[in-house]
């Protein structure tokens, strides 16, 4: 089998090295337009490469890059996936409807990291984690969904399920805390004890928004959140559940501190897209989007204070 992992950054990075270290015989080629990290992967033994470099078909790509440019993505590796390939998605938020406007649904799997990682160096990665567990689905028929999951196993803890509810249990926690944390430059713990009333605010639109989509079960930790985050003492459970992950900051906030646009338009902004299709309200969400584009726009500032505007 030959694997590719495409847009190498932290996440792609993690996920190939944790399958390289159980499966050393498996061919794998790391892809990023980082070529100071390129060149840092080959001098540690990975094989790594520029896009420029790729050549031949792969068996399974993991496409880990940013959700921007993803129909122009999908079209670079048509050529570099097999017919009865699978690209599969770590990406956040909704992205294998998109995908499979251009490669077909059936060859589109979903699968979302239960870890979070941080590129401080070139080659070099720091986990948020120790636990490594992540969710895998089928966007069409799955016919690859064993085979998939056998190899992701030999790695990680592997749970096989509806795509959708998958993708929303995540929503859930991305589109309230990262989202927060990117307009207030909070951590998640910090939110989740000083937060509340507009945390699960953003959570209940999104729990609104999964049920629709037909989802019955959003599994995290073990615990039906959809039904968690609807009862009265909900709040009291936030700052619990945020444990392990209270001095997590949003991806987003980094790529708004260094002056780039980020992607909430593709994790929060999704969930406002499916609800306008599935006749859902979102009124919260919509103004947490709208205020961090304010903040790129330099509208509004980067700070807890922006927090009151919602």
């Amino acid at each position: 089998m030959r694997v590719c992992i495409y847009g190498a950054g932290a996440m792609g990075t993690s996920l190939g090295a944790g399958l390289a270290r159980k499966k050393p015989a498996l061919a794998i080629d790391f892809v990023t337009r980082n070529a100071a990290h390129v060149t840092a992967l080959k001098a540690e033994g990975y094989s790594a490469l520029l896009p420029a470099e790729m050549n031949g078909e792969y068996d399974v790509v993991f496409l880990a890059t940013k959700q921007r440019e993803n129909g122009a993505i999908a079209a670079f590796l048509e050529p570099f996936l097999k017919g009865d390939g699978a690209l599969v998605t770590v990406q956040n938020g909704l992205p294998e409807a998109g995908l499979a406007n251009v490669l077909g649904q059936d060859r589109i799997y979903g699968c979302a990291l239960g870890w979070g990682a941080e590129l401080v160096a070139p080659g070099e990665v720091k986990l948020t984690s120790e636990e490594f567990h992540l969710a895998l689905g089928a966007y069409g028929k799955g016919d690859k969904l064993k085979e998939l999951e056998g190899l992701l196993s030999s790695a990680f803890t592997v749970t096989v399920g509806d795509l959708a509810e998958i993708r929303y249990s995540k929503l859930v926690v991305n589109a309230a805390f990262s989202t927060l944390s990117a307009i207030s430059g909070c951590p998640f713990g910090e939110l989740a004890k000083k937060q509340k009333k507009r945390v699960l605010a953003l959570m209940k639109e999104t729990i609104a928004v999964a049920k629709a989509a037909g989802c019955k079960r959003l599994v995290q930790n073990g615990h039906d959140i959809l039904k968690l985050f609807l009862l009265p003492f909900a709040g009291m459970l936030l700052p619990m559940a945020m444990k392990k992950h209270k001095d997590i900051r949003s991806g987003m906030l980094k790529d708004l501190l260094a002056g780039r646009r980020c992607d909430v338009d593709f994790v929060a902004g999704a969930v406002v897209r499916a609800g306008e299709k599935l006749g859902v309200e979102t009124p919260a969400l919509r103004a947490a989007v709208s205020l961090v584009h304010d903040i790129e726009n330099g509208l509004a500032e980067l700070s807890p204070e922006s927090l009151e505007l919602l």
